[in-house]
């Protein structure tokens, strides 16, 4: 992670996350959602319509992108979940999850998850 901007200043941004969204899509709006999970909450594989990308507020997740390597998200990790593109785990560990998740949207366009079977 690299500061933008001078160090000595009296705010310091860190770029936490950066990438491409794919394929290139108008984007119209930004939906931000502060969600909760239970404990011990499987979420099931499933599929985003539209890209997401979220930050864990509290607890622990365990993560994982169709294709990817599992992870274990904790507080202030930044996580991607690429437009139709299965998620394999998001996953409530010990205890209690909060995280905020962005839905970039095209013009009217409302956030949908789907379960595969």
């Amino acid at each position: 992670m690299d500061p933008v901007g001078p160090q000595d200043s009296p705010v310091v941004r860190v770029v936490e996350f950066n990438t491409a969204l794919r394929p290139p899509f108008d984007m119209a709006r930004v939906e931000a959602r502060r969600i909760r999970m239970a404990a011990g909450v499987v979420a099931g594989r499933h599929v985003h319509n539209g890209p997401v990308v979220g930050s864990v507020v509290r607890g622990t997740v365990l993560f994982q992108v169709a294709g990817q390597p599992a992870t274990v998200l904790k507080p202030g990790d930044v996580f991607y979940e690429p437009a139709n593109v299965p998620i394999e785990h998001f996953d409530a560990q010990h205890s209690e999850v909060e995280f905020v998740a962005f839905f970039p949207l095209g013009e009217d366009q409302t956030p949908e998850i789907t379960f595969p079977e």
